[in-house]
């Protein structure tokens, strides 16, 4: 499946980045008009995310063969390709699977191991708030305060929160999300036996404990070539909480 996607800058070499679990291309529009001094960037709005079709299923498999037809439509690669959390997953699967698209691996807090399951309650209470007679975002807001406490989580998950004419709805495909949860969380089979000898770049926040020291060991056997880069007061969502130490990371390594 092509997938839909925003340019930033004319010149350069080609860097695709992709979001993960309920975000969009739209989260990485600053750090994307950044790198655009020297590079196009392309941002990817992952399956059933953003302004991406709805569809019935959601793997890992699925979604490296969607990036790979959408860089090989846009005949701009190979390219270095940036992904975070599930898009961090996705880059790794696709590296794997059609190196001949990745030029380079950019890998934000993720490791290819699986993790506990996550975010299981933020995607039901999305799909149980009542948006009948929503008129502001704020009323949405107050039905997600119980399972989603954090404000910034909160105001992150409101992004995708559609306010027009026709009413309130969800932009993200909530029910095939929810049922793709548990294969999210994990590390897809066909990835086995597999090894991307491109450079490789493995960023993580000092904050986070998805990319452990004991993950090490796989991350080597899967990527040889790779290095690592901690930004130390970030937590998770490393782009967005520490851009500027992101960006002194991330632009060496682009080159």
């Amino acid at each position: 499946m092509k997938l839909p996607v925003t340019s930033y800058g004319e010149t350069g070499s080609p860097v695709v980045v992709m979001h993960g679990l309920f975000g969009s291309g739209r989260n990485w529009m600053t750090a994307a008009r950044r790198l655009a001094d020297k590079h196009r960037v392309f941002a990817f709005d992952l399956r059933n995310h953003g302004t991406s079709p709805h569809v019935d299923t959601m793997s890992y498999p699925e979604m490296a063969a969607d990036v790979r037809e959408t860089i090989e439509s846009l005949g701009v690669g190979p390219v270095a390709l940036v992904g975070h959390s599930m898009g961090g997953k996705t880059a790794m699967l696709t590296a794997l699977q059609y190196p001949q698209v990745v030029e380079r691996l950019v890998v934000v807090d993720a490791a290819p191991v699986e993790y506990p399951p996550a975010f299981v309650e933020y995607a039901q209470a999305m799909r149980n708030a009542d948006l009948s007679s929503v008129a502001r975002r704020a009323e949405v807001d107050a039905q997600l305060v119980d399972a989603v406490p954090t404000p910034g989580t909160r105001a992150f998950l409101l992004q995708n929160l559609i306010l027009d004419a026709d009413g309130a709805r969800w932009r993200p495909n909530l029910p095939v999300i929810e049922a793709a949860l548990p294969a999210i969380s994990g590390w897809p089979a066909e990835a086995a036996g597999l090894r991307y000898d491109g450079p490789t770049l493995f960023i993580f926040g000092g904050k986070s404990d998805y990319v452990q020291q004991d993950h090490r060991a796989t991350i080597a056997a899967y990527f040889p070539q790779v290095q690592y880069a901690e930004v130390p007061e970030a937590g998770h969502w490393v782009h967005a909480e520490r851009l500027d130490d992101f960006l002194a990371a991330l632009t060496p390594f682009l080159g």
